[in-house]
Parts: C-alpha cells; sequence; structure tokens
C-alpha cells in the first residue's frame, strides 16, 4: 500500500519515525489519527516513544527485523521500552548521533557513512546481523536520509548514478531505482518511512514520483 499524507506536518516524515516489518514507533504527540494510517499503510503496531528524549526518532535510529541501534545518548526508560517489546537493541558509540541520517538498511544488508568507526560498525553488523559496507553516495554522506530501502526494494535519491545503483543492490540484496519525492525532494529517506508492506511518502509526492516509488519499492506486483 502507497500512500501520500501529511503526517507530521512537514515533509520529513523518515525523521520522526522508524519502521520495519514488525513496528512503527512515533513521537508521542504524533496524533492517533495520523498513527492508525500508518498502522494501517505499513500493517504494523505503532509504538509511541521517544529516543534521547526527543521526537527525532527516524533521525536517531535505525533497525531491522534483527535488531535496533541507536543514539549513545538514549535514556534507559527508552531503552526498556523497546527490550520490552522484544527488540534487540545497541547504543552505537562516538560524535555521529543521528544515525538514521547516516545509515541504511534492510535485513539483507546496510550502507554506513564513512564517518562512523570500525567500533561503531562492528557493533551494527552484530546487532542488525547484516554486513555494513562504509562509503559516501551521491557525493554525501548522509546515506540514510539519500535511501529509503525495505526487503522488497530500495529508492535512492535521483541525482545517484549507474554504479551506485548497482552498488547499492549488492549490498541489498533488492533491486531498486532513482526517484524524489514531494514534488523533487531528493531526500527520499528523509522524507518517507517504507517496510515491505507500504509506505507513506510526503503529502505533496507527484503522480510521476508516486508511480516511481511504487515500483522502485517492488509494490507494483502487490494486490492492494
Amino acid at each position: 500500500m502507497l500512500k501520500r499524507v501529511d503526517i507530521v506536518g512537514n515533509p520529513n516524515i523518515g525523521v520522526f519515525i522508524l519502521a520495519t516489518d514488525e513496528y512503527a514507533i512515533v513521537p508521542y504527540n504524533l496524533l492517533d489519527e495520523k498513527a492508525d494510517i500508518i498502522k494501517e499503510t505499513l500493517d504494523v503496531d505503532v509504538v509511541k516513544s521517544s529516543i534521547s528524549g526527543c521526537s527525532l526518532i527516524g533521525s536517531l535510529a535505525v533497525a531491522n527485523s534483527n535488531g535496533m541501534v541507536v543514539s549513545p545518548h538514549v535514556l534507559d526508560r527508552e531503552i526498556k521500552q523497546f527490550e520490552d517489546l522484544g527488540i534487540n537493541v545497541a547504543t552505537v558509540p562516538g560524535q555521529y548521533t543521528a544515525l538514521g541520517n547516516i545509515i541504511a538498511a534492510n535485513d539483507k544488508g546496510a550502507l554506513a557513512s564513512p564517518f562512523l568507526s570500525e567500533k561503531a560498525i562492528n557493533i551494527i553488523e552484530e546487532t542488525l546481523d547484516v554486513n555494513v559496507e562504509s562509503t559516501s553516495m551521491v557525493g554525501s554522506d548522509i546515506i540514510g536520509s539519500m535511501i529509503q530501502v525495505t526487503n522488497k526494494g530500495f529508492l535512492i535519491s535521483s541525482n545517484a548514478v549507474k554504479s551506485e545503483i548497482s552498488f547499492a543492490q549488492e549490498v541489498f540484496g533488492v533491486e531498486g531505482d532513482i526517484g524524489t519525492v514531494g514534488k523533487g525532494i531528493s531526500l527520499v529517506g528523509a522524507c518517507s518511512i517504507a517496510n515491505s508492506k507500504g509506505a507513506i511518502v510526503a503529502k505533496d509526492s507527484t503522480g510521476p514520483e508516486m508511480a516511481r516509488v511504487e515500483e522502485a519499492l517492488g509494490f507494483l506486483d502487490d494486490d492492494f
């Protein structure tokens, strides 16, 4: 299922919300009607929480079906809440706390900014149980903001070149394509949320953008 909805009052849906195939973590102040849209579209349980006492959940954490890596400033009560949900949680040391902005991951692989230390990469690999490749993409280190990836496909900034698309396909083990959302926004990871069952993109996304998202994330063969 694919929808364009104003979830958080601006295009940066992925900055505030973290989604996997099992759950979506949203800010405490998200309206229940918006949470219901996420639950219906992604077919997941929706949990209200914070990370480091902040509503920027999608920026401060990365998760797949195997676990979640979070900012080292995460609060003990937040870790307990996630662990009570059965999530394997680990903190990633270092000064780069906005992990969601610099890591893109699914259940088969991950791309991470070269800013991250070897120790940080090792923790990510162990927690998410995937191989992590450190690289820049599209001339930028904010890989998580540039890519929206699921276990069925990925959408990458329209500025990506063929070699970068091929490399991402190799790492994530799924096919993908370039695109934009929200009338030309190339930060597709920051301006969407998605899992294998659905996606929500910035409200201003055009028909052609929606079609590209649908194809890149592998929804064309789904029965809605």
